[in-house]
């Protein structure tokens, strides 16, 4: 590269989504922040992903309101009329992306490597992150921080939750209590476990000595879910879905022991805090999109799902596995036995 990244005075970032990928970025644009201090510097972000960010430290941010349609275009560049950013950030394999990027004027403007570089991304950058052959979703970002000379490249969170936030946690936590949080949804239905399921390891954590939270954002699926665990679980349960902004359950979950999820955002937003996550995986590939420093206590039957479907085949590292019923191939006592595993094994001090 041409550029020394030495002499930038500004950068803008571009990841508009989702919020477990929000959460990778965070480690990402930390690292630059420790290596270059001074850099001024801006995000685009989606509306819902902003709320949980928006406390972050030096960090300027403009929302990007998909919903609007075809006039969040129009705002983004208003917003951004006159200015010029020296590096960009183009961190989104998403046509509304590469739309938006469009808007965003910057001398260096970095994507991805050739192979990653879908949706039209190659064709509005004009620098390239290193390839990698088998990275995590993490990595992937951390190509970026790299291929601006920064040498520490250990994912490091400070999400800085407010104190009024950080009570509300402490209300429903106490120090010291072992609490287990279940975010038993993902954005997509097929992505979950069976609410008998998630009930039974409820059971088995509250026999244990656990209390159990249920968490999760207002959508009805999410809300839904939880009344049918509820329903099949004989132990009382704490209900906080659709209950909680965003960074209030961020604080809830650096109290809780241990959080089960399937893919999705939460399970990352738990990583970020140093909580220990068991995660469900069934459609997409854990070593990819796993919770990253808890790669051990996954749960996952992608491989054996994967390997039925594409039969003597190379799988290529990202593809997804198809079908509405793979999660139930997730035993109950599988979770179980990992519970178990992961609370002997876990001293977690509030």
């Amino acid at each position: 590269m041409n550029f020394d990244p030495n002499t930038m005075k500004s950068l803008c970032l571009l990841r508009l989504s989702a919020i477990g990928d929000v959460c990778h970025a965070v480690a990402m644009v930390q690292a630059i922040q420790r290596r270059y201090p001074e850099l001024a510097i801006t995000w685009v972000i989606g509306k819902v992903e902003y709320q949980l960010l928006k406390h972050l430290p030096g960090i300027e941010f403009v929302i990007f309101d998909k919903s609007q349609g075809f006039k969040a275009y129009g705002q983004l560049r208003r917003t951004l009329k006159g200015r010029h950013f020296d590096v960009l950030l183009h961190m989104q394999v998403a046509l509304r992306a590469t739309i938006a990027s469009l808007m965003i004027p910057a001398k260096v403007r970095m994507g991805f490597d050739r192979a990653r570089a879908k949706e039209g991304q190659w064709l509005v950058t004009n620098e390239r992150v290193e390839a990698l052959a088998t990275p995590h979703v993490l990595e992937g970002f951390m190509g970026f921080a790299r291929k601006l000379g920064v040498t520490d490249l250990s994912p490091r969170w400070d999400m800085h939750v407010p104190a009024a936030d950080e009570a509300f946690a402490k209300d429903l936590v106490a120090d010291g209590e072992k609490v287990l949080a279940i975010c038993a949804a993902a954005s997509k239905a097929e992505r979950n476990w069976l609410p008998e399921r998630y009930a039974a390891v409820a059971e088995h954590a509250v026999a244990n000595g656990y209390r159990v939270l249920l968490c999760g954002g207002p959508a009805q699926l999410e809300k839904d879910l939880a009344a049918a665990i509820e329903a099949n679980c004989s132990a009382k349960l704490t209900n906080l879905v659709g209950k909680t902004s965003l960074v209030q359950l961020l604080a809830v979950l650096k109290r809780v022991s241990l959080v089960i999820a399937p893919d999705t955002g939460p399970a990352h937003m738990a990583v970020t805090q140093g909580t220990p996550v068991i995660g469900l995986y069934a459609h997409s590939n854990p070593g990819r999109t796993g919770p990253y420093l808890y790669q051990g206590s996954v749960v996952s039957v992608y491989d054996e799902a994967i390997r039925e479907q594409h039969p003597g085949k190379t799988i290529p590292w990202g593809l997804r596995a198809k079908g509405s019923h793979l999660m139930e191939k997730i035993s109950t006592d599988t979770v179980i036995a990992m519970f178990d595993r992961v609370t002997a094994n876990t001293d977690r001090p509030v």
